[in-house]
């Protein structure tokens, strides 16, 4: 069997530093304009004239919407992309194929399912989800042509975990990059040319994911692929989606309880501070995402290294693969919390040139951003348990930062202290704490078996 994945990389016998170096660096980039395309719709709606602050806060009230119809593509995608990988290692291509002719299927599906509900729902969902009688109408003009491209940002963003699983991390990073010029092109186009506003926001973004989903098709039927997008291979399967939708289901929680926060978020600074809070927390989601999103890089150029090699027995490299991937994503996240407790202005001021909203942004983020520097620990370890397979431990760590602990301190916080906005923002750092303690002792055990398979082998 050869261990070549794709003309790019070989994950079986190439050096690890250089490995981690080629399959990250593309996806790190790739993370970097991805989040571009996230935080672009936001930097240009926050500065229209005159109602740049509420309609960044109505655009803030969609995230957990946008969060949602992203968790549901992870669940798909990163469930069954680690899985694709593990079948290459074994020599078994078939079964690889079918994971990604069953995925494909699977994220139409849910596709068309999520833009039915929205369209339905949509305006009352986004008034449970914090937004007031002032940002409703810039959320659900937001929301209402967004939901039309559902499709595009399923087919987007789940096959492309598929081209980097076969260690083609070079055209998954330029699958984002031609989305993300689009959308940075299109986006002053539609909202101040076209004079559309929030609704052109919406429409530049859903056009530009078109033209990323058509690419990554077209990439997948063609002959470079070393997994072949086949009509025979998207009936579903059961005994093939199974497996795939229980290992995706970390990755969901992970996200749809990122929905679910923001939720909480938006609902108790509405609370207690009213709009501008909101759209505070919308600049600090957006930074927050600064910090994770390069760390996801890194962790999808690690997955397809430690999946393959673990697959194929070969565990000292996937502990090789695991130092050098915690190191590195426990340096970025330090050097983003520098940022924001020395320097906040630096990141808020891309978001608005309301001076409120900038005074209001400082003192939280300060808060909000105490620990995050630890961060890179949860993320290192906890895609590594997905990339070994491990669902049930990657399970239990997703639920317990964001469900067992931040959702309740939200609300249990503003009970102890007077300042019920300080409590609110306390939550983050007090939760991001217990978590990363809880997931590095778990981490600890998951290491010293792989020590015991090394002997073995």
């Amino acid at each position: 069997m050869s261990n070549k994945t794709g003309k790019e990389a070989d994950l079986g016998s190439d050096r690890i530093g250089g490995l981690l170096f080629k399959l990250a660096l593309p996806a790190i980039l790739a993370q970097v304009i991805n989040l571009l395309y996230n935080l672009v719709d936001r930097m240009y709606i926050g500065h229209i004239p005159r109602e740049g602050s509420a309609a960044l806060t109505g655009v803030g009230v969609t995230m957990p919407v946008i969060m949602c119809i992203s968790a549901f593509a992870a669940l798909v995608s990163m469930g069954g992309a680690p899985r694709a990988s593990i079948m290459m290692g074994k020599g078994k291509q078939d079964e690889a194929e079918k994971i990604l002719g069953n995925c494909t299927t699977m994220l139409v599906v849910v596709a068309l399912f999520l833009t039915g509900i929205i369209q339905l729902w949509g305006k009352d969902i986004l008034m449970v989800f914090g937004a007031s009688n002032i940002t409703i109408s810039y959320a659900w003009n937001y929301m209402q042509i967004y939901s039309v491209g559902t499709i595009f940002v399923q087919l987007a963003l789940g096959l492309n975990a598929f081209i980097n699983a076969q260690g083609f991390a070079g055209i998954g990073m330029l699958t984002v990059v031609i989305g993300a010029v689009c959308n940075i092109i299109l986006d002053p186009v539609f909202i101040f040319g076209f004079h559309m506003g929030v609704r052109g926001g919406a429409l530049a973004t859903i056009l530009s994911q078109g033209v990323s989903c058509v690419w990554i098709v077209c990439f997948l039927l063609g002959k470079r692929t070393t997994l072949r997008l086949k009509l025979k291979n998207m009936a579903p399967e059961l005994s093939v989606m199974g497996p795939c939708i229980t290992l995706g289901v970390a990755p969901f929680i992970m996200q749809f309880t990122e929905s679910v926060l923001n939720i909480c978020f938006n609902t108790s600074l509405l609370k207690y501070g009213g709009d501008i809070a909101v759209g505070a927390m919308t600049i600090l989601s957006s930074i927050m995402q600064m910090s994770v999103l390069p760390v996801q890089g890194l962790t999808q150029g690690a997955q397809p290294i430690i999946g393959f090699n673990y697959g194929a027995k070969k565990t000292d490299r996937v502990k090789k693969t695991f130092r050098l991937l915690l190191v590195s994503c426990v340096g970025y996240t330090v050097g983003i919390w520098l940022i924001c407790m020395l320097a906040p202005g630096l990141f808020i001021g891309i978001f608005t040139s309301s001076s409120e909203m900038v005074r209001f942004s400082k003192w939280a983020i300060r808060i909000y951003m105490a620990c995050s520097l630890v961060m890179g620990v949860q993320m290192a370890c906890q895609q590594t348990f997905i990339a070994l397979g491990n669902a049930k431990t990657s399970v239990f760590l997703a639920l317990l930062r964001k469900v067992i602990l931040l959702i309740p301190l939200i609300y249990i916080l503003p009970c102890c202290f007077s300042n019920k906005l300080f409590a609110v923002f306390l939550a983050e750092p007090v939760a991001d704490v217990i978590a990363v303690s809880t997931t590095a002792l778990l981490f600890f055990r998951e290491y010293r078996r792989l020590d015991k398979e090394i002997l073995e082998n």
